[in-house]
């Protein structure tokens, strides 16, 4: 569904992504991993075009977006994706329904009066019942991000992004939304993109796993391949080590 091409971005004089080539197939759960400030959340913003590539192509169903210019060619874009941010972003004046509903009046033509239905099927998804009427104030952090999860699902995307979804979270509900993710690829064939720095997590959800390092990829692979690789890079961040090719910097 989606091939990425020698993806570049830059921030003034810092190079971010250096030349970013990935293949993320249709209905699969592709998890990109790496430290922080190695370009992960940079690379998905390119893909929704939340922020402009300096270089590059990202094809979509074999078109290239990285050239549309036109705001109603990147809204159309836009409609097939949904982003689940990194700290949900839930709207605290806003109850749970109004906030799973928010997206649909920008984003579809789903009629007004189909809004409570439609907030209640996907909130059931995600495991949540009977809190429409709540706010957000009132919700444990793993609710809120179910919450938010709801509502990327409210206008139906053919694409979710997740933006390290298991942060913040307790073991436990960081394994619930790890069953979330593969279950809502197997219900709805959604294809999935997530960024996270739990390995854990990231072992039991990808169908292909590509890890970043200095903007380019280190290497693109099945979960079973990265698990077995003798990429030092790679190894080295799966097992924690502070020995190997990825030096950190320690500010006194």
């Amino acid at each position: 569904m989606i091939k990425i091409r020698n993806l570049k971005k830059y921030f003034g004089s810092k190079h971010i992504l250096r030349g970013v080539n990935l293949d993320i197939k249709d209905g699969e759960v592709t998890t990109i991993i790496g430290g922080s400030g190695t370009g992960k959340s940079t690379l998905i913003k390119c893909i929704i075009r939340l922020l402009e590539p300096d270089g590059g192509e990202i094809l979509v169903n074999g078109k290239d977006i990285t050239h549309i210019k036109k705001a109603v060619e990147l809204a159309d874009l836009r409609r097939s994706f949904g982003y689940l941010f990194q700290e949900g972003a839930l709207f605290d004046s806003l109850t749970v329904g109004e906030n799973v509903t928010f997206g649909l009046k920008y984003l579809t033509d789903v009629p007004k009066a189909d809004y409570a239905k439609i907030a209640k099927e996907k909130l059931a998804l995600v495991g949540l019942k009977d809190i429409e009427n709540l706010k957000p104030s009132e919700l444990s952090g793993g609710m809120k991000k179910r919450v938010s999860l709801a509502r990327v699902l409210a206008t139906s995307p053919k694409v979710i992004l997740y933006d390290e979804p298991t942060s913040g979270l307790d073991p436990i509900m960081s394994e619930i939304i790890s069953e979330l993710i593969v279950n809502l690829k197997h219900k709805l064939g959604v294809t999935s993109v997530v960024i996270t720095h739990d390995m854990k997590s990231a072992f039991e959800i990808s169908d292909t796993m590509a890890m970043l390092y200095e903007g380019k990829v280190k290497l693109a692979a099945s979960t079973a391949e990265f698990k077995k690789t003798d990429n030092p890079y790679v190894k080295q961040f799966i097992e924690g080590s502070s020995k190997g090719p990825i030096q950190m910097q320690i500010r006194s």
